[in-house]
Parts: C-alpha cells; sequence; structure tokens
C-alpha cells in the first residue's frame, strides 16, 4: 500500500525497512485503511475520556470511540518517550505487521493518525476485551468459558500463528503472546493483537538477535538467555497459554509452603504421575472431553519444551489439535521455564535488569524427536 509506505518514510526513515509486504489480498467487502484526523479520534472518544479507557499495555492506552458513521471502534493512542522514542518503533511494528494482512484471528488494523509527536492506531472494536480480562480472574469468569469456548480459543490462536509464521510473506514473529494480547470479538472469538513487538523473518531466517522484550512466564529460556529470537519463541509462549485455558490457573502463583509454583511445572508433574487431565479446570465439573483435555495439554507441554527443536512448528500443533497428527513416537520432556532475569546477560552486556526479572530453570536432555 502506498499510502502505508508514505507514512512511515515520513515521520521514521530509519525504520521504512521493517515494512512488510504480502501478497495476501484485502478483501474488497473490508473497510479499507485508511489515515484519521485527530480531532475525529478526539471527538469519537469524548476527549479520550476515562469512562472509554477499554485497556492499557505498556505502549499506552485503548479507548472505544463512537464514529459518525455509527461504528464503534478501538483507538489505541501510542505513548511516544521523547528521549528514547520508544512507542514510535511499537507503532511502525503494529503499521507494519497488520497494515494489508486479513486472518479471521487477527485483529483488524482499520486507520491511524499522526499528530504532532502523538501516535494513533484504530482497530476493530472486540466486545468481550481479552482473554485476560474477561476469562481469568474468578470463578464467575471462567463460569464463561465452556470445554467448547475453551477448545476454540486455543485453535483460533494456533491458526493464526501458524498463518503469521508460515503462511504471510515475509514471515511474522509476533513477541508478545500472552492472554492480554488476545482478545474476543461478541462470540468469544480470539483474534491476535499488540504487534508492537513484532519481528519480520524473511524466507531464508533462521533467527535473528534481538533485545529480550516479552512477559515473565511466557519466555523461551534460550530466548530470554541469548537474545536470540525465533518462531519457536512463540511457540514456546502459545504453549504457556494452552495450559491457562485449559487449566484456568495462573501461570505462576504463590504457596506458603513451596513459595512460587509455575503452571508450566504443574503440568509436568501431573503429567509424570499420569495424571494430567487433573490439571482441567474444576469449574468445568466434568463437562469436557477426557480425550481432548488430555491432547490439548500434551500439545501445551511439546509447545514448551525447554530445547526449541523439539517443539512443533505452528502447523504442526495445529494438525495436532485437530488430532490428524500421529503422536505416537513424540516424546514429552520436562519443560524449560525462565523464573528470573535479572543475573542473564545479553550480548555480554550487563544483567538486563527489567520487570521481567534472571536465572533459568531448565532440562539437560538432549532432543531425538525434532520439528524443524
Amino acid at each position: 500500500m502506498r499510502l502505508l509506505g508514505s507514512l512511515i518514510k515520513c515521520f521514521s526513515p530509519n525504520l521504512a525497512a521493517e515494512r512488510i509486504s504480502h501478497t495476501n489480498p484485502i478483501d474488497d467487502n473490508e473497510k479499507e485503511f485508511r489515515t484519521y484526523s485527530y480531532n475525529e479520534l478526539k471527538a469519537a472518544s469524548g476527549g479520550f475520556r476515562s469512562s472509554n479507557k477499554v485497556g492499557e499495555g505498556g505502549f499506552g492506552c485503548v479507548y472505544k470511540g463512537w464514529f459518525e458513521d455509527g461504528s464503534l471502534l478501538a483507538i489505541k493512542v501510542v505513548a511516544v518517550e521523547k528521549e528514547s522514542m520508544r512507542g514510535e518503533r511499537e507503532f511502525v511494528a503494529e503499521l507494519a505487521a497488520l497494515s494489508n494482512i486479513r486472518h479471521e484471528n487477527l485483529v483488524k488494523l482499520l486507520g491511524c493518525c499522526i499528530h504532532g509527536a502523538e501516535r494513533f492506531l484504530v482497530y476493530q472494536h472486540m466486545e468481550n476485551n481479552s482473554l485476560s480480562h474477561t476469562f481469568l480472574g474468578g470463578d464467575q469468569n471462567r463460569k464463561k468459558f465452556s470445554w467448547k469456548r475453551r477448545r476454540n480459543v486455543v485453535y483460533g490462536v494456533a491458526k493464526a500463528l501458524a498463518y503469521l509464521h508460515e503462511e504471510v510473506h515475509p514471515h511474522v514473529v509476533h513477541r508478545d503472546i500472552k492472554t492480554s494480547n488476545i482478545l474476543l470479538d461478541h462470540d468469544f472469538n480470539p483474534k491476535l493483537s499488540d504487534f508492537g513487538l513484532a519481528k519480520i523473518f524473511t524466507d531464508n531466517t533462521s533467527h535473528i538477535s534481538t533485545r529480550v522484550a516479552g512477559t515473565l512466564g511466557y519466555l523461551a529460556p534460550e530466548y530470554a538467555i541469548s537474545g536470540h529470537l525465533t518462531r519457536k519463541s512463540d511457540v514456546y509462549s502459545f504453549g504457556v497459554v494452552i495450559l491457562e485455558v485449559v487449566s484456568g490457573q495462573p501461570i505462576v502463583d504463590f504457596d506458603i509452603e513451596h513459595g512460587e509454583q509455575y503452571l508450566v511445572n504443574k503440568a509436568w508433574e501431573k503429567y509424570k504421575e499420569g495424571n494430567v487431565v487433573d490439571l482441567v479446570d474444576p469449574i468445568l465439573e466434568g463437562d469436557f472431553s477426557k480425550e481432548e483435555a488430555v491432547l490439548l495439554l500434551k500439545v501445551g507441554l511439546l509447545c514448551v519444551q525447554e530445547t526449541s527443536t523439539r517443539r512443533p512448528q505452528m502447523s504442526i500443533a495445529v494438525k495436532m489439535l485437530r488430532n490428524d497428527f500421529d503422536m505416537t513416537n513424540v516424546e514429552i520432556l520436562r519443560p524449560g521455564l525462565v523464573s528470573d532475569l535479572s543475573n542473564v546477560k545479553i550480548g555480554g552486556k550487563k544483567p538486563f535488569n527489567h520487570s521481567l526479572g534472571g536465572s533459568t530453570s531448565v532440562s539437560s536432555a538432549s532432543p531425538d524427536f525434532l520439528f524443524l
């Protein structure tokens, strides 16, 4: 799209190379990507009134806005730090990743606005907010999610990642897969969102070296230690999401007797005991398919294997979730885990001391079944 290229070049020429160029056409029935004026966005959101705020993340706030054509859309105000220019790169990454691709399980980016030093992105509005907001945080929330609804969420996110990793050219690695970045429409269909940390991979790229970014609990161990980002980094995060959705448990919990308890370790212990189905959320009161639950949990554990080559490609994960892949000879070993990052050195530099935190707990088993 010529418009997108002009927008990126006009305010950030050094980042223009990150633009993605897709062969996937946009449906004629889809809304055309457009630029909005600041006054349009201000009027639609009621002056960015706090009562219209529907979310807040590391790169800004999201407001709902009613536009003159009657549409209800989501307006993301991207916070740009003047000194570091943090926020501008994230703004460009979102534009590059989402401006001209469409998938039923990706949130639709409809337009943007550049107003002085301020950046705005306009998306379709998601009636049921994020998975973390609607699903996690209490029994009443989780009761809204039947087994069928949970299975569909997992499957939808898997399809979106397979599309980004393998079907779109160049490929896209999201880098921040977590429940708060999975939005839900009025029918609770999942839409992957927030591509502010996304990276573009050409066909011959196996990994890129980058600063470690993401959320503790979802970070793949090898990426956290080395800064080498691969598609398998997203696969790890997706595995954690599977375990969350099936169990209804947080990724890390605190027990007075045992201290911090990580969900990936809980799942591994249950699997070793032969009782992995016991991890299924008790709020379902047994109203689920035991076979499907075991399958999903096994796929989740495969996705969080410590050695990245033991994790399946997302297209293989989709087949596994559909039960279209023979898992007879697939061995599941102890998962990898990043519990603290404060003492990890990235690229020979000083320890990375951020909210992500320092050491890793991983297994040393050598792989004998690879998903290359």
